[in-house]
């Protein structure tokens, strides 16, 4: 999207949230900017806002009672090891047409706002560093580069190392996982790993005090409502969820959560998202990490997902050098920071 923000509102223009009538609106925007129809994941951004207002933020500039943009945002108080809140900007539009008029810079105000009235000082978003529209728009609305690597794997190449060099460190407050280390890269039959560490199956409801009690020790602090909200996500979302528990003599040891959708920061293909990662510390260097990661990338090529993408701080080189060594690499998205303190 090639807008470019200016200060201040813009007359005539009413900035409202959006709602279920607006989404043939949304739709032919963000048709006629990237040249396909993506109504499913637009309608299931719509409908997980309605549901759950309190971590979604949606808003539509209309003018003359026709959408002319829109954007989308969710708060995050967890994923990728966040300690206090933030905005994501997941899709922000503007009608070709009238791009240039001031449209985006409006409903970038109206997140901002809204995200101040909440509590939240942070705004973060992703684009490609070949977006140069997008890269334009950013830097004149006031965001700078932040401090995230972007990672991502193709499924087909994901690897795990062996559970017997798995180490684990101590975990710490701004770390999202306590898993840092699979050992040398080497072959491996993904589903035999899983089987033999742990038994790995999909994520139910009658977990989340178990994921809790991992949480906790991880990150030394009680985040049962964020662990709630996520949990809830996965059983009620209708994006394709491949979130995991694995078990071992009847207690969940460890947990991943991730899901498939397409949409966010304009991908326009199916990308596999790794928000949150745990594994109880009691057991260090039993393989349990690389069970939870070797069964994650066999039902991605199952669901026929070609690649997967996670979110680490550019100063947590334990858990770089743990994704690397699955087969991660930096990809094609920068991620980029707007501080409303």
């Amino acid at each position: 999207m090639a807008e470019r923000a200016q200060a201040g509102p813009l007359d005539g223009v009413k900035l409202r949230r959006l709602g279920v009538q607006d989404l043939d609106a949304v739709v032919e925007i963000d048709a006629q900017i990237i040249g396909r129809s993506r109504r499913s994941y637009l309608e299931r951004r719509l409908q997980a806002a309605l549901r759950a207002p309190a971590l979604h933020t949606q808003f539509a500039a209309e003018e003359n009672g026709v959408v002319e943009g829109f954007a989308l945002a969710r708060r995050l108080e967890g994923e990728f090891g966040r300690v206090e809140p933030m905005l994501r900007l997941e899709m922000i539009g503007v009608r070709p047409g009238e791009q240039g008029h001031g449209y985006g810079d409006a409903l970038l105000g109206a997140l901002e706002a809204d995200a101040r009235k909440r509590g939240i000082l942070e705004l973060r978003t992703h684009a490609s560093w070949k977006d140069h529209g997008m890269l334009g728009f950013l830097d004149h609305a006031g965001f700078e580069l932040g401090s995230e690597q972007m990672l991502d794997c193709e499924v087909r190449r994901g690897r795990a190392g062996s559970g017997d060099a798995e180490k684990v460190l101590a975990p710490e407050h701004h770390h999202f996982s306590a898993e840092i280390d699979y050992g040398e890269p080497q072959a491996n039959d993904f589903e035999a790993l899983a089987r033999d560490c742990a038994d790995v199956r999909s994520l139910a409801h009658a977990d989340l005090d178990d994921i809790v009690r991992i949480d906790r020790h991880i990150m030394e602090r009680d985040r049962r409502a964020y662990i709630s909200h996520i949990v809830d996500e996965a059983m009620h979302d209708s994006a394709i969820r491949v979130s995991l528990v694995a078990r071992r003599d009847g207690s969940a040891v460890g947990y991943v959560m991730a899901s498939v959708d397409f949409g966010d920061f304009g991908r326009t293909e199916p990308v596999a998202v790794l928000d949150t990662i745990g594994v109880d510390p009691g057991f260090t260097g039993a393989g349990v990490g690389g069970a939870l990661l070797s069964q994650l990338f066999v039902n991605l090529e199952a669901l026929r997902v070609e690649r997967v993408a996670t979110v680490v701080e550019h100063d947590n080189f334990g858990l770089i050098g743990f994704f690397y060594r699955a087969g991660f690499g930096p990809n094609q998205r920068l991620g980029f920071v707007k501080h409303l303190g």
